[in-house]
């Protein structure tokens, strides 16, 4: 069973639940929403975040979704340092808390209830999920601008971006459809979220497939690049012969109608 099993709410479902409601708000009610936790950067940035990606087709794009994260999470001061712990040895310190790991286990059910809407794939989710714990680049160190300025991050560091722009077809979702001006409206239902196994059992040997699903993913992607080049290949050559047809009819001499005489 991958499903979520539990008699209580989770927080997966209040979350879904919670953006759904903003979304239909502006979407239907065609009215402005004020959402707002008791600090502003938690629960705030959970559901803004989830409830902009429903409304707005340009945040499911790769680009889209890492300024998503940039204006919603890291300007608006999600303090990732204090919730993740980075540098910290206290595992039982109090302020730590998946904050954002909920986020992206989120944006992951809704890819599953909508595989072709998303232009990223499960990998991408996961790269980010991995270093967001890796330190390895300075995208989720500190946390607010203030001390990322301080530690001039910039400077001293990497993006995170950088290196998944630089090879976007290890993230990219072969099925992408881009669904412009399509809101989403995920079930938020227990019956139907799921265990993300690739990304928390995926040490288990047991639940590992033998091929990776990212490389038969890109391998998809391959043959949706050719057959995307054929499609285009064959529009140009109907094009031209269209313009070459209708050249041939231009340049032909017109024949008038010989006038009839009649002898009286």
């Amino acid at each position: 069973m991958t499903n979520i099993e539990n008699t209580e709410p989770s927080a997966f479902e209040m979350l879904l639940a919670g953006a759904v409601r903003i979304a239909d708000k502006i979407e239907s009610g065609k009215t402005s929403v004020v959402v707002h936790c008791s600090d502003g950067w938690d629960r705030t940035a959970q559901l803004t975040a989830l409830a902009m990606l429903m409304l707005d087709s340009y945040y499911r794009t790769i680009k889209g979704f890492e300024i998503l994260i940039e204006k919603e999470w890291i300007s608006f001061g999600h303090r990732f340092a204090m919730r993740v712990g980075h540098g910290g040895d206290d595992h039982a310190d109090a302020d730590r808390s998946p904050i954002f790991l909920q986020f992206i286990d989120c944006v992951w059910q809704m890819t599953k209830q909508f595989p072709a809407a998303f232009e990223f794939n499960e990998l991408f989710l996961i790269t980010i999920l991995d270093h967001l714990y890796s330190c390895l680049f300075g995208t989720f160190l500190c946390n607010c601008e203030k001390e990322r300025l301080k530690e001039e991050l910039s400077t001293k560091t990497v993006s995170l971006w950088s290196y998944i722009n630089s090879q976007l077809d290890e993230f990219t979702n072969p099925f992408y459809v881009n669904y412009e001006n399509h809101v989403l409206y995920p079930v938020a239902s227990l019956n139907h979220l799921e265990l993300w196994v690739n990304y928390y059992v995926r040490w288990n040997p047991r639940m590992r497939p033998q091929v990776p699903i990212h490389q038969n993913l890109k391998e998809l992607l391959a043959i949706r690049s050719e057959l995307q080049k054929k499609v285009e290949d064959l529009q140009r050559e109907a094009a031209t012969r269209s313009i070459s047809s209708s050249s041939d009819r231009g340049s032909s001499p017109s024949h008038s109608a010989t006038p009839v005489h009649t002898s009286v």
